[in-house]
């Protein structure tokens, strides 16, 4: 009887002590974050002329360098804060890094880009986000539309009247933006970062902003022309930097 007893308090035991086990690793499954990928920067707006793999000029795809095919994204247009759901359709296209996506002129029509500077901010949307349970009815209803639309439906030359528009109400509107390296949470680790730009590169216009004790960013710039902006993008990629952002400095 001793024995059986003993068995049955071993078993109960042992069952507890799985039982914890198991929450505590679904715990920290739970817990852990799923890593978002945000960029803001200079799109490449879809056209014939591009020595790349066509883009259907109606969908609402883009092709990316980083994220997964099919992922979901929303794109904002900083200037007026519209945004669209749109999906990755490649990740595998070459084009220059200086862009961080491919876009098609529905959705930069969408946007209401300035096509001269067609500024705008990903943002990686996960599958299980309630973000997307709502708009995934909308995505595919916009794009069913989209797709089934005559061949005529977006015209480049309406656009182009558009983007005039745009850009004379934004003609005085100085250019300005700078490169964001990182974010560091010790001083002198932004510090070790700018010290290795300037060994590494000849970028010298850089500098660091403090927004909190624990909070330093390494800028490079401003720059007042895109031609110099790109050139000193062009050098980071050098230094195989993953996520280089521009911000549009106002």
């Amino acid at each position: 009887m001793k024995f059986r007893n003993i068995l049955i308090l071993l078993i109960i035991i042992f069952v507890n002590g799985c039982a914890e086990f198991d929450n505590s690793n679904s715990k920290k499954i739970n817990s852990k974050l799923e890593k978002k990928y945000k960029n803001s920067g200079f799109t490449l707006i879809y056209n014939e002329n591009l020595d790349i793999k066509i883009l259907n000029d109606r969908s609402l795809n883009i092709y990316h360098k980083h994220l997964k095919k099919k992922s979901f994204v929303k794109i904002t247009n900083p200037v007026n804060g519209k945004s669209l759901i749109a999906e990755v359709k490649s990740n595998k296209i070459k084009f220059s890094n200086f862009y961080n996506s491919v876009i098609t002129n529905r959705i930069a029509e969408t946007l209401e880009l300035n096509i001269k500077e067609p500024f705008i901010e990903i943002v990686l949307i996960s599958k299980n986000s309630t973000f997307i349970a709502k708009k995934a009815k909308t995505f595919e209803e916009e794009k069913e539309i989209a797709d089934k639309a005559p061949i005529d439906g977006i015209k480049i030359s309406s656009l182009n009247n558009e983007a005039q528009d745009i850009s004379k109400k934004t003609s005085n509107d100085k250019f300005s933006y700078s490169i964001k390296v990182a974010d560091f949470y010790y001083q002198k680790t932004a510090q070790l970062m700018i010290d290795r730009i300037k060994s590494e590169t000849s970028i010298k216009d850089i500098k660091i902003i403090q927004f909190s004790k624990t909070n330093y960013r390494v800028l490079i710039g401003p720059f007042s022309d895109i031609n110099s902006l790109r050139e000193s993008f062009e050098k980071m990629n050098s230094l195989y930097f993953e996520n280089l952002e521009i911000l549009k400095n106002v």
